[in-house]
């Protein structure tokens, strides 16, 4: 896959990214992950999403270990991690209730534990996970302008952020936000309807879709509107010849979304890919989006 620019001022990507957001679920991790990263760089896919919640607080260590034992060098990949909202496991018995944190400490806290994990001395980008709407602002900014700085972080992004919170955070900072990670796909199309889709343009950013699959759902749902929307997605996948996935992803392409991956599923890994060999025609674009609203 042909690597592109993820903002004006970010670095470049691959065109789909792995995120590990779903492997809470995964069983044998260790095994899973070898081969998902396998997969993915056979495919072009050298950009990974991290968190350091993700997988019960295991995807980073279980990433830097096969990294560390593989042939790929850190150079030719781009790490994403973030921080801000915290779980209840047993790995970390302090904390009883989901909530966020992007206090100070934490971050510097968080950012040095995904280092060490992940057997990096830099982080690609470092994103904000959702925004504490009780922390000091001016303090978390400037605790991320100062880890970009100090190059332990080369670019800053966010995650589920509405188009004021992403201004708040980025009257406070000297560096421009890269990216804002939302959920979006034919299920959910409320980023594009409410503006985060067309904010990420104005600051030239590539909007980054989390579940492009809606967890599975285009493919199995039963409601209605996943129902809909599938009919709509077979029918024109007859005339691209190509799976319904692969059409549902083709469409977040043509919007100039980022598609992040979060399947184990090897088929479904390569619909994803497969969706950007496909162009869909503008009055297909807009009869899946018309599917999706129940127009």
């Amino acid at each position: 896959m042909k690597k592109i620019y993820l903002s004006d001022a970010g670095p470049k990507v691959s065109p789909a990214i792995y995120g590990f957001y779903r492997w809470q679920e995964v069983d044998n991790k260790e095994k899973a992950m070898e081969k998902t990263i396998n997969l993915c760089l056979e495919l072009g896919i050298n950009t990974f999403d991290h968190a350091d919640i993700y997988g019960g607080y295991a995807c980073e260590e279980l990433f830097g270990n096969v990294i560390a034992q593989g042939s790929v060098k850190r150079e030719d990949l781009v790490i994403f991690t973030k921080c801000g909202v915290l779980e209840p496991h047993p790995a970390r018995p302090d904390v009883r209730i989901r909530y966020c944190d992007t206090s100070k400490d934490h971050i510097l806290k968080s950012v040095d534990s995904s280092l060490k994990k992940l057997r990096t001395d830099y982080i690609d980008i470092f994103l904000l996970n959702n925004l504490d709407p009780i922390s000091n602002l001016e303090e978390t900014a400037l605790t991320l302008q100062r880890l970009k700085e100090s190059g332990k972080v080369k670019n800053i992004g966010v995650v589920n952020f509405s188009v004021f919170q992403h201004q708040l955070l980025a009257s406070y900072l000297k560096t421009p936000l890269v990216t804002n990670h939302v959920e979006l796909n034919l299920l959910n199309t409320t980023a594009l309807d409410n503006g985060q889709v067309d904010y990420s343009k104005q600051r030239y950013m590539r909007p980054l879709a989390s579940s492009p699959l809606a967890a599975g759902q285009i493919a199995i749902g039963q409601t209605e509107k996943a129902i809909r929307v599938r009919n709509k997605l077979q029918e024109i996948g007859k005339k691209y010849n190509a799976d319904q996935e692969s059409i549902a992803v083709a469409w977040l392409v043509k919007l100039g979304a980022l598609p992040l991956v979060g399947t184990t599923s090897e088929q479904r890994i390569r619909n994803i890919v497969n969706a950007f060999n496909i162009d869909l025609d503008n009055q297909d674009w807009y009869e899946l989006y018309n599917a999706s609203r129940g127009v």
